[in-house]
């Protein structure tokens, strides 16, 4: 441990790049610190944005983060050694466009500030030349991508056929077919039976898996009641938020800004007269109500306009009136009276937010202590002996959300946790913590027959009820022909015309229009319904009309998207040869390092 120590100390304390500057090459370009650090950021950061939490490295690592980082930053400098070797650059004018353009750079005047510029990469760890011949290499770099994706053909052919697949329509009659359609009662299942279908369904009698867990628990709930607020604390807080309780009169507002004052006075007149609406006013300008809505706001907050606003009655349009952007109209939709809840009225709610808040604290101060304890061997008999943790037992199996069970936190835990695993503090959604230790489990077991004879019986029966439906409505559908009129088999038939593929028919199974797709005109399926059948007949089909803009704008989007699939592909290929010929060398000791600066 000491020669390790002794030497991360060469790193020094602003990263790797003190001694460590490179993490590999790829031909004559090097793989810089911070162009890998960069990358393995850029994705961690993705990567908590799409699950919408924040997840540690090391469960990054083992998700393959890095690697995927490493990969990405060894195809750019690839791309980048091929556009230097066939020549491809651009000038300093288009590099010193670039970086004009970057708003970190800019003053206060909107200008371009070379101490701005200069701050801004220092704090990055950046030096200009660095940057520069960054945004060099990216700009040729995407000269050379453009140059090897770009030109792809549109494949016609593919997009009439997915547009010719997507846009036919079909036009059906069906019915259902239930219960009161049989004939004949559906016979009860033998001792044989139901000795058979309980054999044949041994999933729907067998019992799930249960953990039998012990657990220590400690929540805000449980200790808020002796936390003490005083009068001092609860006051302050109300004075802090006494915008939440002394809410002024409010009106809900509505406001179209115009050009100038002359077009605005012009609007208003044509509303005294009633050739025109507010809402005709609102479209003539491209905008929906809810781009000129400013919800509910306050006398002050509409400014000039809040004498003229305050003193309309509702549905009343007022102005034009002078505002920061421009000459505007103020419809006015709705008095809100003002809101005032006094100290003492909000005293019970304060009180109560503030212990459960306080009461957190305390546990999260205790943390350490009930740590401390699990290091030194504590059970979880131990810690709800010297802390004030509350012990508990529970037979949990999946689906169970009693009690503890509540918390998602801890079902996580419980489904996963082993016989002998290290104690381990775990946090609870509102605040409070529990320690968890498996102490057996009971794998699930075919419950016996006598004990689960009612539910066999009712199982039995839904199924011999659901076969003879089924089979009622082959019987039913035999007889029609493409002209049958429903109504005369006793059925109550529906027609929907004009479906795609990707219509829904309300009733229906999920895989209901693929069935009806896959029929030709004139024939008669039986859909099964789960809890009944469906009997559907296809009376028309019809192609796309080639000239109708929907199925033009779907062709042109389908031969776009196939076109981006071969760039990419084309791409890929290329990224790939180019990778192969040129010499890839990685530091892995350096990585590692980088790496370990996440930790």
């Amino acid at each position: 441990m000491g020669l390790l120590v002794v030497g991360l100390l060469g790193f020094g304390t602003g990263g790797l790049t003190g001694n460590i500057r490179n993490v590999g090459t790829v031909g004559e370009k090097q793989i810089s610190v911070n162009q890998y650090q960069r990358a393995v950021g850029q994705q961690l950061r993705a990567f908590e944005a799409q699950l919408g939490t924040p997840i540690g490295f090391q469960q990054a690592q083992q998700l393959g983060i890095d690697r995927n980082a490493l990969t990405q930053v060894v195809t750019e400098r690839a791309l980048d050694n091929e556009a230097s070797v066939l020549g491809i650059s651009v000038g300093d004018a288009r590099v010193r466009e670039e970086v004009l353009r970057v708003p970190a750079f800019r003053g206060i005047d909107g200008e371009f500030d070379r101490e701005a510029y200069r701050f801004s990469l220092q704090q990055s760890g950046l030096s200009e030349t660095d940057f520069e011949a960054g945004i060099r290499e990216e700009i040729s770099r995407t000269l050379l991508q453009g140059a090897i994706v770009g030109g792809t053909p549109l494949p016609d052919p593919y997009a009439d056929a997915l547009s010719q697949f997507v846009g036919e329509t079909r036009n059906i009659v069906w019915a259902e077919v239930s219960f009161e359609n049989l004939t004949a009662p559906v016979a009860g299942g033998t001792d044989a039976d139901l000795q058979a279908y309980y054999d044949e369904n041994p999933d729907a009698f067998t019992t799930a898996e249960t953990r039998d867990l012990t657990f220590a628990w400690l929540t805000p709930s449980m200790i808020q009641d002796d936390v003490v607020i005083d009068e001092v604390a609860l006051k302050e807080v109300y004075d802090d938020r006494i915008a939440e309780f002394m809410r002024p009169e409010r009106r809900l507002v509505e406001r179209l800004v115009f050009v100038d004052s002359a077009t605005a006075a012009a609007a208003i007149d044509t509303l005294a007269d009633t050739t025109r609406s507010f809402e005709d006013l609102v479209a003539e300008r491209g905008l929906d109500l809810a781009d000129v809505d400013l919800g509910d706001v306050s006398k002050s907050e509409l400014g000039d306009a809040g004498d003229a606003v305050f003193a309309a009655s509702t549905g009343d349009v007022v102005g034009p009136i002078n505002t920061s952007l421009g000459p505007a109209l103020f419809r006015m939709n709705a008095v809100l009276a003002a809101e005032e809840v006094t100290f003492e009225q909000a005293t019970p709610d304060l009180r109560e937010e503030l212990s459960a808040a306080r009461a957190a604290r305390i546990i999260q101060d205790s943390i350490d202590e009930m740590n401390d304890l699990i290091a030194g061997g504590a059970t979880i008999e131990d810690l709800v002996e010297r802390t004030a943790l509350e012990i508990g037992k529970i037979s949990w199996s999946a689906g169970n959300q009693d009690d503890i069970a509540a918390y998602e936190s801890f079902r996580d835990v419980a489904a996963t946790v082993q016989e002998g695993d290290f104690l381990s503090l775990n946090d609870l959604e509102d605040g409070g913590v529990f320690a968890v230790r498996l102490d057996g489990i009971t794998p699930p077991a075919l419950r016996p027959f006598a004990d689960v004879a009612d539910d066999v019986v009712a199982g039995f029966t839904a199924q011999a009820t659901q076969s003879a439906i089924l089979a009622r409505a082959e019987e039913i559908a035999a007889d029609i022909l493409p002209l049958t009129n429903l109504d005369t088999l006793g059925l109550a038939p529906q027609t929907d015309a004009n479906l795609t593929r990707r219509s829904f028919v309300g009733g229906t199974p999920p895989a209901f229009m693929t069935t009806v797709f896959d029929m030709s005109v004139g024939e008669v399926a039986v859909v099964d319904n789960g809890v009944g059948a469906i009997i559907v007949r296809v009376d028309g089909a019809a192609a796309p009309d080639a000239d109708d803009p929907q199925t033009i704008a779907q062709k042109q989007s389908a031969a776009e998207t196939a076109a981006a699939g071969i760039s990419q592909d084309i791409f890929q290929a290329f990224s790939s040869a180019i990778q192969e010929r040129t010499d890839v060398v990685i530091n892995q000791a350096a990585v590692n390092a980088v790496n370990a600066q996440f930790q």
